[in-house]
């Protein structure tokens, strides 16, 4: 009798102890998608000078970009991609590479005519155009081959210098309260833990069991 009961104790002990429990469980956090931009007719775009192929809609208060075939947004710290201009804008969990070349200060050159002391003669790109060359104008780097970007008498930065600038704007990126918020730790919701044995019986009961 007693080596049946311990039997059975011990095969309950071997099922039951130990069982892992889950400490913690992660909340699903819903992005929102920005709010539409509504375009009278499609955006015309600039090439943007010292970047490698990254066109900009100048015509919209919101910096909508055009970079390796799609289209690209930053909203409340966030950025998002779409293969069209107007809709279809996905979530996109990084930085894109381009943004770093791009010069804050780019909507007062382009109203001003000038870039950096020198004319600027931009070319206005309509989006048919833009999307039915884009990809051979970047295969055969036609704008780094030009080297001016319609910017008269310009001589392009030295890489060393771009290099420099790009982390000085990562820097000035990284300092945004709006993507200081986003890089806030998600918060967890946290569940009692129950790893305490079950099955097992308390001493006395086993004292008395044993004297059966």
């Amino acid at each position: 009798m007693k080596k049946l009961l311990f039997g059975t104790m011990l095969l309950a002990m071997v099922i039951v102890v130990p069982i892992p429990t889950m400490a913690a469980v992660d909340i699903n956090v819903n992005i929102s998608l920005p709010p539409p931009i509504v375009f009278a007719a499609p955006p015309d775009v600039i090439v943007m000078p010292d970047t490698s192929d990254v066109y900009v809609a100048p015509d919209i208060d919101v910096d909508l970009f055009f970079w390796n075939g799609f289209w690209w947004r930053l909203w409340e710290g966030r950025w998002y991609r779409s293969q069209y201009y107007n809709r279809g804008w996905g979530y996109y969990n990084n930085v894109p590479s381009f943004y770093f070349d791009v010069d804050p200060g780019w909507r007062g050159y382009y109203r001003d005519h000038n870039w950096y002391g020198h004319r600027w003669d931009y070319e206005r790109i309509p989006n048919q155009r833009l999307q039915q060359n884009w990809k051979s104008w970047q295969n055969d780097r036609r704008w780094e081959r030009q080297g001016t970007w319609g910017v008269q008498n310009y001589q392009p930065r030295p890489q060393q210098q771009r290099q420099e600038l790009r982390q000085q704007r990562q820097q000035q990126y990284q300092q945004r309260p709006e993507v200081q918020q986003q890089r806030q730790p998600q918060k967890k919701v946290q569940q009692p833990q129950h790893s305490q044995p079950q099955g097992k019986p308390e001493r006395g009961k086993e004292e008395k069991q044993d004297k059966k």
